[in-house]
């Protein structure tokens, strides 16, 4: 999978938006970050220029499990480490895991959304 490939399936997930919202930060690592947001909160982040792993939510039930099957799943770069996973990109983790991983992802935050939001989200345009 490459980047296009990538933000494409993000972006066919219902209601979600891109944004780069570190551009002002020192470290260039950082400012190369694409956020994948429904709503107002952000399911998934990655760097457009290195495109070395994504970091996205996942619940805590499944996180040591899902370091424990593949090499490639670490704590959550610069996240909560009990609530979001780094799954590296060309490693062990197939690109349909990683896919599913990513709309799991969507769905848990899509659930934490307000009332308000879940309706402007059921009520949007796919």
């Amino acid at each position: 999978m490459n980047i296009e490939e990538f933000r494409e399936y993000c972006l066919s997930l219902k209601g979600v938006h891109e944004k780069m919202p570190f551009p002002n930060v020192p470290d260039k690592y950082s400012q190369d970050v694409l956020c994948f947001y429904v709503a107002s909160k952000w399911f998934c982040f990655v760097n457009i220029e290195v495109f070395d792993f994504c970091c996205i939510k996942c619940a805590p039930d499944k996180r040591e499990e899902l370091q424990a099957t593949y090499s490639g799943i670490k704590p959550g770069w610069h996240m909560n480490k009990k609530h979001w996973i780094s799954v590296y990109f060309n490693q062990d983790v197939p690109d349909k895991e990683i896919k599913e991983l990513v709309k799991k992802s969507y769905d848990i935050v899509a659930k934490s959304l307000t009332k308000k939001e879940q309706e402007a989200l059921a009520n949007s345009e796919e």
